[in-house]
């Protein structure tokens, strides 16, 4: 195995489908045996988490799958083609026999993915989620292997292809230290109030947010509330920026230790964060995106309600009295409860080096 073993990744749309493929990065790049790219969207989420990694990112145009008639159908199109285009130019470059192209989902996955195809090229992808995406759904067509975080999901894919992998979590969700979080020149675990972390995601949840806004005041009297608020929605909330409360657009390597340090976690159930809060042990409180494919969510949440007792409140039943009850459920103390959870990480490491090694 040399530098000339070239590892392609693409995925993206939301922090769901690129924080995997970062976990896998960062763990593999510890062995400096790979030239790694990454190929997203122009102006995008994954075109900014991947900054501070040591790979080539390449951007291309993508368009939207949709399961619904809209006439945005037709401009995304255009989009999807043109993403095939520039796929087509950044892979023709590596030889098909020294390159592995590793999907973490998301519509810029389509193109590129397609274009891997018609070359050649050896192709896996991951699914992170029970239910699977459409995006993923359409690679699945396309893929050498398909890794799947779930096992529910061997329903959506051709078995014969199919691996129950877990999912990529980072490493640090089994690590007891909790290492010191400076927020604003602030040291959050010195905090002498328990900590209340919300969290609608890297792109925020406008339903959370009005939620906490609407009880920011009674919160902040029990609670050190860190509001991760979604970077187009940090302005309205920082005008109510204090020390018992502080909004951020985005939280990057934090958030594992804020997860082990917060005594409630107030988020949406995608399934990264499920998995992470699984892994660390923590009893928290979710409210699943309704429209989320095939109600994806909801059954993630589950998940963790089964393991740890985790409450979750689906949309239509959440309100002022929902949130508070639940609050109050889980306490001012919520201590780390360790549970057997499978991490992909190594897993998936392991087939991209078999893959390398064999060569097949």
């Amino acid at each position: 195995m040399n530098s000339q073993k070239i590892l392609i990744f693409t995925g993206g749309g939301s922090g769901g489908h690129v924080m995997p493929a970062l976990t896998i990065i960062k763990k593999i790049n510890q062995h400096k045996h790979y030239e790694i790219h990454y190929i997203g969207g122009i102006k995008s989420i994954e075109s900014e988490l991947v900054r501070d990694y040591e790979l080539t990112y390449h951007a291309i145009h993508t368009g939207k799958l949709r399961r619904y008639l809209s006439i945005e159908n037709l401009k995304d199109i255009g989009r999807i083609f043109l993403g095939l285009i520039d796929s087509w130019k950044v892979l023709f470059k590596f030889d098909k026999d020294t390159s592995l192209i590793f999907s973490s989902g998301g519509f810029v996955s389509v193109p590129v993915v397609v274009a891997a195809y018609i070359q050649g090229k050896k192709i896996f992808i991951h699914e992170q989620t029970s239910r699977v995406g459409l995006a993923n759904k359409i690679c699945s067509y396309f893929a050498d292997k398909i890794f799947i975080s779930f096992e529910d999901s061997f329903n959506y894919f051709n078995k014969s292809k199919t691996f129950y992998s877990g999912y990529p979590l980072r490493e640090e969700c089994y690590e007891e230290t909790v290492h010191p979080i400076i927020i604003n020149g602030q040291n959050i675990n010195d905090s002498a109030k328990p900590i209340l972390f919300i969290t609608g995601g890297g792109n925020g949840a406008m339903l959370l947010n009005k939620l906490i806004e609407k009880n920011l005041t009674d919160l902040t009297k029990n609670f050190l509330v860190i509001h991760q608020t979604g970077k187009a929605f940090l302005s309205e909330f920082e005008k109510y920026k204090n020390s018992d409360y502080i909004p951020l657009a985005f939280i990057g390597t934090e958030m594992i230790d804020l997860f082990k340090l917060a005594t409630v976690t107030l988020s949406r159930s995608g399934a990264g964060t499920v998995s992470e809060l699984i892994a660390v042990g923590k009893k928290s409180i979710y409210v699943p995106l309704r429209i989320a494919q095939k109600n994806e969510q909801y059954y993630n949440a589950l998940e963790a309600q089964r393991k740890l007792g985790s409450i979750v409140i689906e949309e239509k039943d959440l309100n002022d009295e929902s949130f508070m009850k639940a609050i109050k459920e889980i306490g001012l103390k919520n201590p780390i409860v360790k549970i057997d959870r499978k991490n992909g990480l190594q897993y998936l490491v392991s087939e991209i080096e078999k893959r390398f090694s064999s060569n097949s």
